[in-house]
Order: C-alpha cells, then sequence, then structure tokens
C-alpha cells in the first residue's frame, strides 16, 4: 500500500512540477534593426513597450552575421567559442560549413556550445523550434523536442499555427520553451536598403504578426502564462557601388583564400612565406577597413580564438564593402556584418510577460546575455563555460 501511495505522490508532485515550469516564446526577426521601431509602424511592440520590457538596443556579437548570432543568443556564447564563426567557413580539413548546406548545418561536430533547448532537456523541460540555426542536428540529445526543417517559403500564419498548436498539447506533452524566426527584414533589407518603402512595409507586416501570434495566445487562454521576447540578430546598414574597396586588386600577385561576405572578410595565403607580404601591403593600403594578423584582433570583438579563423582578418568601415570578391552584379542595396559596436548593427529587444517587468525601458543588452536569462527564468542552473553574465541583464525580471 505504501508503494502504491508513494507512486501517486511522485506523479502528483511531477504534474505540480509541470504546471508550475514557466512557458517562454522566443521570437527573432532576422535583420530587424534597432531603430525600425521607432518609424511609428510597429502598434504591437508599442504596446509591449508600455505592458514589458524594452530595450534602447540589442548588441550582436562580431561578426554581425545571421548564424553566429542566433548560435550566440541560444548558447551564451561568442561565435569564436560555439564554433559557428561565419554563414561560411572551412575546419582544419577543409570541410564547409555553410547554411546552403542542409547536410553541414545538421552536422552536430560543428557546434561547441550547448544550447538552451539541451540544457532545457537535461532538465527534464520540453522545448520546441519553428526554425533557429542548430536546431535540426541529427542527434537526437541536441535538439528540440519538437523542430521544423527550415523552409525560406513558408506562409507566416502556418508558423503561428504551429506554435498555438504546440501550445494547445496536452499539459505532460507541451513544451515550454519555443522559438520562432522570420527572415523577412534581412531579405527586404538586402534587396531595397533600409530606407525604402519595401522596407517600412516589410516592418509593419512583423509588427502585425505579433499582434496575431498575442491575440491567439490570449484565445487559448494562455496569455497571462506565456512569456514573450522579441529579438533580432543584427541590424542593416546601406551599402552602394560607389563605397567598394578592391580587394581583388590589393591581393594581385598572391595565391591566397578569401572568405568575404563584403564586410568581415578573412584572407589565408597558400603559402607561409606570403603571410607577412600581404598583411604589409593591405596596411600601406589601408583606407576605409582595418587589417589585423588574427592573434592581434582587439579583445573587444572576442574573434581571435579558433583555429577556423584565417591568419588575416579585415573589417571595413561601415557601409563600405569588399564587393570585388562577389560573382556577379552589385546586388545588395543594404549589409551587415560589420564592427558589432556600430549602432547600425545593433538589433531590438523587447519582453512581456509575467516575469518580466512592466513598462521597463532600459540601455543595450548583449545578446550572449539571453542564454542565462532563460535560465533564470527556468530556475536552471547555465553552463559553466558561457560568456554570457546574467547580473547584465537579471535586473529586466520581477
Amino acid at each position: 500500500m505504501k508503494k502504491y501511495i508513494a507512486i501517486i505522490l511522485f506523479v502528483l508532485l511531477g504534474q505540480i512540477a509541470v504546471a508550475q515550469t514557466p512557458y517562454v516564446l522566443l521570437v527573432s526577426f532576422d535583420g530587424f534593426r534597432w531603430d525600425y521601431a521607432n518609424r511609428g509602424l510597429t502598434p504591437n511592440l508599442d504596446a509591449i513597450k508600455k505592458e514589458g520590457v524594452s530595450a534602447l538596443s540589442f548588441k550582436p556579437s562580431f561578426p554581425s552575421i545571421t548564424f553566429p548570432n542566433h548560435l550566440s543568443i541560444i548558447t551564451g556564447m561568442y561565435p569564436q567559442n560555439h564554433g559557428i564563426i561565419s554563414n561560411y567557413f572551412k575546419n582544419c580539413q577543409n570541410e564547409i560549413y555553410s547554411l546552403s548546406d542542409t547536410a553541414a548545418v545538421r552536422n552536430p561536430k560543428w557546434y561547441q556550445g550547448e544550447a538552451f533547448w539541451e540544457t532545457a532537456k537535461r532538465n527534464n523541460i520540453k522545448t520546441a523550434s519553428y526554425y533557429w540555426p542548430g536546431s535540426e542536428l541529427t542527434d537526437t540529445n541536441r535538439r528540440p523536442d519538437y523542430f521544423k526543417a527550415y523552409n525560406h517559403t513558408e506562409p507566416h500564419q502556418k508558423k503561428i499555427d504551429g506554435v498555438i498548436n504546440w501550445l494547445t498539447l496536452p499539459q505532460s506533452e507541451r513544451p515550454h520553451f519555443i522559438t520562432l524566426y522570420f527572415h523577412d527584414t534581412d531579405s527586404q533589407g538586402h534587396k531595397f536598403g533600409t530606407d525604402s518603402r519595401e522596407i517600412d512595409s516589410t516592418i509593419a507586416v512583423m509588427d502585425s504578426l505579433i499582434g496575431v501570434l498575442r491575440k491567439r495566445i490570449e484565445l487559448i487562454g494562455m496569455k497571462d502564462s506565456v512569456n514573450l521576447i522579441i529579438l533580432s540578430d543584427h541590424g542593416m546598414t546601406n551599402v552602394s557601388e560607389k563605397r567598394d574597396i578592391d580587394l581583388k586588386s590589393l591581393l594581385d600577385g598572391f595565391d591566397c583564400e578569401v572568405n568575404s561576405a563584403m564586410s568581415l572578410t578573412m584572407i589565408k595565403p597558400r603559402f607561409d612565406k606570403d603571410l607577412p607580404r600581404i598583411y604589409d601591403r593591405l596596411k600601406k593600403s589601408e583606407s576605409h577597413y582595418k587589417v589585423y594578423f588574427r592573434e592581434e584582433m582587439p579583445e573587444y570583438y572576442h574573434f581571435s580564438q579558433n583555429p577556423y579563423i584565417f591568419p588575416i582578418i579585415l573589417i571595413p568601415e561601415l557601409g563600405w564593402s569588399f564587393y570585388s570578391y562577389r560573382a556577379g552584379d552589385h546586388k545588395s542595396n543594404a549589409e551587415h556584418g560589420f564592427d558589432n559596436n556600430q549602432i547600425d548593427m545593433h538589433g531590438i529587444f523587447f519582453a512581456v510577460g509575467n516575469k518580466f517587468k512592466n513598462g521597463y525601458k532600459t540601455g543595450t543588452l548583449s545578446n550572449v546575455d539571453v542564454y542565462p536569462l532563460l535560465c533564470e527564468i527556468f530556475g536552471i542552473f547555465p553552463r559553466k563555460n558561457i560568456d554570457g553574465d546574467i547580473e547584465r541583464i537579471k535586473f529586466i525580471l520581477k
């Protein structure tokens, strides 16, 4: 009899624990610059600013690129430490990681950090992801309990429906942490620029999705239960052909590999003897960019302690780009990947829910601090090797 009573108590305690576990929905608007929310186009974000927490800006890690920063947000680590140093790079065996290569993106060996859904899983918290870099790994222990394979053209309504479906699962099956991703402000920003009618229209559409999402959450009776965090991975700045740097001419006569993303660019000579010669030429011609040996990178970038980083690193001035290493015509009107201390590279951070303060405005927050924030909300221990610091962000919680 005592055995059965013990079993019943164990089950009841488990149900109570599940019922008391918070809900967090983490939403990313790719490329949503810090000031896009100040254009009078975002009534739903304005409402969250009054009801919850809003930051002046949200500082990305360097480089200010999509995949590295989504991993920094979800692991609390700088790219040099979580391993995803760019959207495209090679390891020491010349194997390639590329966001367009599904097999590579799903291969666990590239990911050195522990994503929050891994930490949550170890603490018996169910998680889900409607898109997030690193959420589709082939190792089932390293991905969310529920996830969707990325589909760039999937309708927004279907994504929202998917989130609501997860939140209405039976309590024992329901995820308490969910990620949701939208690419639109990044795609339209690149195509049309940051001051275009097209980007303004996209900003308004993204904001309307927040309204739809909050209304749907209210209709399922979870308005007071779900903590909503809305952020972006990086900002955006306009570029033009008039501000192109002809890197091909600068490297003329040298045999070297160039990993260029228009902004951050890395160079590896084929022959070691050419390394100082290439550096000297780039240094003497230094105009509208800075050149560094990897080991001389300023500490504030946190971008030197990884073997996949090439020996020479170039960082252009904001709005200048190494266009000559891209194929075809000048296809982009705006770019990111620049110095993450530049305000144009900053994104947004808004949060609302029973865990967050009301009507609280703060200064700039750092994206590596989101992982420890999530751990604090769920009352679980973060990994000890992270770069994030709960003391830099804990004050936004009640």
